[in-house]
């Protein structure tokens, strides 16, 4: 017996669906995280709140047909939707991982091609969510500070993963030795890794972490990882230029930590080596003429300025309040989130056909998105540059997981 209607995650956000739903209880997270380990035992995990999600769903729908039947038919529907995806679970894994943080996915991509599983993930953000499912078929959890969506954490994984916003510590003072993270998004990391006590914490932030606050904001840090929680850590200033052949200039701080009584050899653990520098920004920037919409018109008050400035086709620009600054290095600056704030942070090219900002598909490949695969869903195009900014280099942090693997 088959359904007389089709039916998709999408239908879960209607106004009139959105009446019946349990509080508390983020319906298309706890569905869509059933249905991509359904074919695993962490399915268990989810299954009791899920398989109420799809009952609850399937009566609002008001099929007539046995109730048993119907949930077999909607379950066979959704797990094609979550599993016809560019990037979906895959089958064969050699360790599993939490994506906190998560963003747009690029912690997971890059653990899945060294063979991980992603068995969690929350991210806050409604369009950074709406990309991750795009790409994955999973809809993230919310809100990572809230008790009941900590809770959904399976009790075992091997790598905790986050790439967390750095609000500012306060330090209150000193509690055995380390000092007082509360108040923070770390705070939320610190639980679940004393909760759960993964093999591997793998984090990652931007330069300026080591430096905040005189040094203490990233003394809180190691000393909550290696004194409390009793972690072995490594950490690194490293370049997506420099370690991940990729053409944007960007340091970020990583931090690896090893649970010493689950991974005896973690001594021998290294982050990579500088690599050769071989792509150029025409081995990502786009062929031929883009939308008008990227380009500077002539009326523009920026544009004498801009034409003036902008005199080679082989290097990226910024556009600096007043006069519009090369990059010398013959890489894309650093992209960031402020790109998505009015545009104009959006780097700067000359092209043949004029002056323009990068595309939001240049800006995601300029981290290291496989763009002829990764999709970038309709939204605005300031929502898509803010994405591009916050993420992290895939490439690079998957050259860090690989030298985790090696220890593993």
């Amino acid at each position: 017996m088959s359904l007389k209607q089709t039916i998709s995650i999408n239908e879960f956000d209607g106004k009139s669906y959105q009446i019946r739903l349990v509080e508390g209880i983020e319906e298309k997270a706890v569905l869509t995280h059933y249905l991509h380990n359904y074919r695993n035992g962490v399915k268990k995990h989810y299954e009791k709140d899920a398989i109420s999600t799809l009952k609850n769903f399937v009566e609002y729908k008001q099929i007539e047909t046995e109730p048993s039947i119907v949930a077999e038919d909607a379950l066979q529907q959704l797990l094609f939707e979550v599993e016809n995806v560019p990037f979906p679970t895959p089958e064969n894994y050699s360790f599993k991982f939490i994506d906190l943080f998560a963003g747009i996915g690029g912690f997971r991509l890059a653990l899945q091609n060294v063979g991980g599983k992603c068995v969690f993930t929350s991210e806050w953000n409604n369009e950074a969510q709406k990309t991750y499912r795009e790409n994955f078929g999973e809809v993230p959890f919310g809100d990572i500070t809230k008790e009941r969506n900590k809770n959904y954490i399976p009790e075992k994984f091997d790598v905790l993963c986050a790439g967390f916003p750095c609000q500012a510590f306060s330090i209150a003072g000193y509690q055995k030795g380390f000092a007082d993270t509360r108040g923070t998004l770390f705070f939320d990391i610190e639980q679940i890794v004393e909760k759960h006590k993964p093999k591997v914490v793998f984090l990652e932030n931007v330069k300026n972490l080591v430096s905040h606050d005189n040094g203490n904001t990233f003394k809180t840090i190691i000393e909550t990882l290696e004194i409390k929680l009793g972690y072995k850590v490594f950490h690194k200033i490293l370049n997506s230029a420099t370690h991940a052949n990729v053409p944007q200039n960007r340091e970020r701080i990583f931090i690896v930590a090893f649970d010493p009584k689950q991974v005896k050899n973690f001594e021998k653990f290294e982050f990579p080596k500088e690599i050769k520098l071989t792509k150029t920004i025409h081995d990502i920037l786009e062929k031929g003429k883009q939308d008008d919409i990227y380009y500077y018109k002539k009326d523009h008050q920026y544009y004498p300025e801009l034409a003036k400035t902008m005199l080679s086709k082989d290097t990226v620009y910024q556009w600096r309040r007043v006069y519009a600054r090369e990059n010398k290095s013959n890489v894309c600056p650093t992209l960031t989130a402020n790109m998505g704030s009015g545009g104009h942070n959006v780097p700067l090219i000359k092209d043949d056909f004029g002056i323009r900002k990068l595309t939001p598909k240049e800006c995601f490949a300029f981290q290291g998105y496989p763009i002829e695969k990764y999709i970038l869903p309709k939204l605005a195009n300031s929502k898509l540059y803010m994405q591009a900014g916050n993420s992290v280099t895939t490439n690079l942090v998957e050259r860090i997981a690989n030298q985790i693997i090696k220890v593993l």
